[in-house]
């Protein structure tokens, strides 16, 4: 794979991406893009998601997988275990995750993805052995707010996680929108699904849900109120152990 263009380049802690149960305390080498395969109306990383290499800036950095690689051996002595993609939806350039991911498990390092999951299954088929641990977003359980508000596919979206969850470490994340994934009923069919996988799968599922902020097309909107976070949280403690309030 050649070059491509990245739109940020960080060194992070891992639990910001956020992964809470793979190498806590760890740094992870975090690499975005720009585009979007998706156009949630209140993307909290609009300025990169929606933007295509094209119209990105002119100074922005070119970078081959050979020396993303190489980085990310560097900051070892920084505690860094490998390479995130993560910051818009990474699967927009991957060929490029799969050519870098085989080169950081070749440096004995490890890949984290964070995607929204709405991709053809044979996208995850090319990525997912080169993967270690993924977030991916649930942003809610209705089909049809999936496909006319966030313009993606939440039969994608379950298909991903699930194949994911059999094959590496994956926790969960949903960003909680007033009045329209907000609710309790909602709440209770993701956490029954997430569930259902737990003991499919024999191991725990980490899930985090996180107060939506004003962005993007929904910036008149008011923020998230905290207490409803934690009503929620309480709620996903009804059926999973490993439940985390976000951005509170």
């Amino acid at each position: 794979m050649k070059e491509t263009k990245i739109a940020a380049l960080a060194l992070d802690p891992i639990e910001k991406k956020p992964l809470y149960h793979f190498y806590p305390g760890s740094a992870v080498l975090s690499v975005g893009f720009y585009g979007c395969n998706m156009h949630c109306p209140f993307c909290q990383n609009h300025d990169i998601s929606q933007t295509t290499d094209a119209y990105a800036p002119d100074d922005s950095r070119f970078i081959t997988p050979e020396a993303l690689t190489d980085l990310a051996r560097s900051y070892k002595k920084n505690g860094n275990i490998g390479v995130a993609y993560t910051y818009n939806e990474p699967l927009t350039k991957w060929e490029f995750v799969r050519d870098t991911g085989k080169l950081v498990h070749e440096a004995g390092m490890k890949n984290v993805l964070v995607t929204n999951g709405s991709l053809p299954e044979r996208i995850l088929d090319a990525v997912l052995p080169r993967m270690d641990a993924m977030n991916v977003d649930i942003k809610s359980f209705d089909a049809e707010y999936y496909r006319e508000v966030l313009k993606g596919r939440l039969e994608y979206v379950k298909a991903f996680i699930e194949k994911a969850v059999a094959a590496c470490h994956v926790e969960l994340t949903t960003l909680i929108i007033p009045g329209e994934n907000d609710s309790d009923a909602e709440m209770r069919e993701i956490t029954g699904w997430i569930h259902e996988m737990e003991q499919k799968n024999g191991k725990a599922i980490p899930y985090h849900i996180s107060r939506f902020f004003p962005r993007f097309r929904y910036s008149d909107r008011t923020p998230t109120p905290v207490e409803t976070v934690y009503h929620l949280v309480d709620v996903a403690r009804e059926r999973l152990k490993y439940v985390y309030p976000g951005n509170c």
